[in-house]
């Protein structure tokens, strides 16, 4: 029975996927190299399985250290040919171009992002509408690349006479593209775009998880127009593939989205060929919740802060501090929301909540949470695994956490939620407890004061902090880690200059 036979037989929370998804399942999937779709050297094959249900949904070829090879020297070839001397005018042209067919092909990309990665449906079509605006974005930013002229150059410099000085802003290079599972449309596009717009050339790395939005997109970029080496996709796993990434002598930098474990092992080996990095790591995201809030905003607000793709996503809020006098009245909130959310297959568009990436990943949240349970946490929603098919575990809530617990203290990329009480301490004291872990990428802020807002979102050592909601992260607006959580910012004019050499020149007149 084929692949596609077997999705037939068997629709997704009452809904079978459309003929193109069929389609693309049933298709065979290599890896994109200078132009060409082709198996991995050693032929081996990666299975990807759709959370919602454990079925195996199509195979990838894996490629290795000798493929990692092949596309690095197809992206040097093209940065170095007629790529490296496009303007930035033709460059967005290009990206203007894949913009519209991702838009064409929505809804292609959004059941894959279902099935693939299991996410609800709003937030699938929120994805790939993100998706779009990003490129078209970075299609508007590569038209805004440049240097500027300096003041006269100082005496000793001039040599006496006149002299002239400028900056220009180059291409990085070649760079290696590591993504993750949780988001694959939106973080291949956050990756591909600034650097494309920059003038760079790219070798991808999906997730092995979730490599099917990435391939698809690898279609597009040769439909637009892209010469040949410019983008490369290579599928894989981290430890072959993305580690021979990290370590090749000629990629010019790496750009990663994991882990901070693994975050810390590339930096590790980037630093023996002196490689540019750029890291958005882990988070443990605090949500300060004051006295004065809007209860009814802030309890779903909250909930979703947290339970936003079932936890598993950097910036989710799950160390909650809340004012003991509306403590009970903001869980019961809380408690009412996550437990109302409906539970199910993304393909259903009913349903709000979907599964775990993986059945490995779930029996990992399932150990937190019974260790949880055991160092004497409350838990008061949720906490066991579903029954059926599929990776679930629904909306958990703990409170009576303690600073030194595991589970108000480490990542545990999943639907759990740690809540602590705070009282009239002053904000200092306040935000010395905030700012108590190794991570520093979100956070948010909920109250009805105006000053206490802007106060507290000063202290909150994160390098994007919400107000009356949370992770409001967009195109244009930075997003990055402090700590822990990473080095350098995405998105908006920021994510563009992580692609970007500045030269200076300098002319004697």
């Amino acid at each position: 029975m084929t692949t596609t036979d077997t999705l037939e037989a068997k629709p997704f929370g009452g809904h079978k996927p459309a003929p193109a998804t069929l389609a693309f399942l049933s298709a065979r999937h290599g890896l994109l190299i200078d132009g060409a779709w082709t198996d991995g050297a050693k032929g081996e094959r990666i299975e990807t399985v759709d959370p919602g249900t454990g079925l195996v949904l199509t195979s990838v070829a894996a490629g290795d250290a000798s493929d990692i090879d092949r596309a690095v020297a197809a992206a040097r070839r093209a940065f170095e040919g007629p790529w490296g001397r496009t303007t930035g005018a033709e460059r967005s042209r290009l990206l203007t171009r894949l913009a519209q067919l991702i838009a064409r092909d929505a809804d292609l990309f959004f059941e894959l992002e279902i099935l693939d990665n299991g996410m609800p449906a709003a937030l699938s079509r929120m994805i790939v509408d993100g998706a779009v605006d990003l490129i078209d974005y970075y299609a508007g930013a590569a038209r805004r690349i440049e240097g500027t002229t300096t003041a006269p150059p100082e005496h000793l410099v001039a040599f006496g006479g006149e002299a002239l000085t400028y900056t220009t802003r180059e291409a990085v290079g070649v760079v290696g593209q590591i993504i993750p599972w949780n988001v694959p449309l939106s973080m291949a596009c956050l990756k591909l775009a600034p650097a494309l717009a920059a003038g760079c050339a790219v070798v991808l790395k999906p997730a092995e998880e979730t490599p099917l939005s990435a391939l698809h997109l690898g279609k597009l970029i040769q439909e637009a127009g892209f010469p040949n080496g410019v983008v490369n996709v290579v599928n894989g796993r981290g430890e072959t593939a993305g580690a021979a990434l990290v370590a090749h002598p000629d990629v010019d930098k790496i750009a990663f989205t994991g882990s901070t474990e693994v975050g810390r092992l590339i930096v590790r080996e980037a630093a023996t060929t002196m490689k540019k990095v750029s890291l958005e790591l882990g988070g443990k995201s605090p949500v300060v919740v004051f006295a004065d809030a809007d209860l009814d905003l802030a309890g779903p607000g909250v909930a979703m802060a947290t339970f936003f793709l079932q936890g598993q996503n950097c910036m989710a809020g799950t160390r909650i501090f809340v004012h003991e006098t509306i403590h009970d009245a903001l869980v019961e909130r809380i408690k009412a929301f996550a437990g109302a959310m409906k539970v199910g297959h993304g393909l259903d568009p009913t349903n709000q909540f979907g599964p775990l990436i993986s059945a490995g990943h779930r029996a990992r949240v399932l150990q937190r949470i019974e260790e949880a349970k055991a160092s004497g946490a409350e838990l008061v929603l949720g906490g066991a695994p579903l029954d059926g098919p599929g990776f679930f575990v629904p909306p958990t809530i703990f409170t009576r956490t303690k600073p030194d617990m595991k589970v108000w203290r480490e990542e545990i990329f999943g639907p759990v939620m740690s809540i602590q009480t705070f009282g009239d301490e002053d904000l200092d004291a306040l935000a010395r407890r905030v700012n108590d872990s190794p991570f520093g990428l979100s956070g948010s802020v909920w109250t009805r004061d105006l000053s206490t807002a802007h106060r507290m979102a000063a202290r909150i050592r994160s390098g994007h902090v919400s107000i009356n909601c949370h992770g409001a992260v967009a195109s244009n607006i930075p997003f990055g880690g402090y700590k822990e959580s990473g080095w350098g910012r995405e998105f908006g004019r920021e994510g563009l200059d992580l692609y970007l050499e500045t030269k200076a020149v300098t002319a004697r007149l």
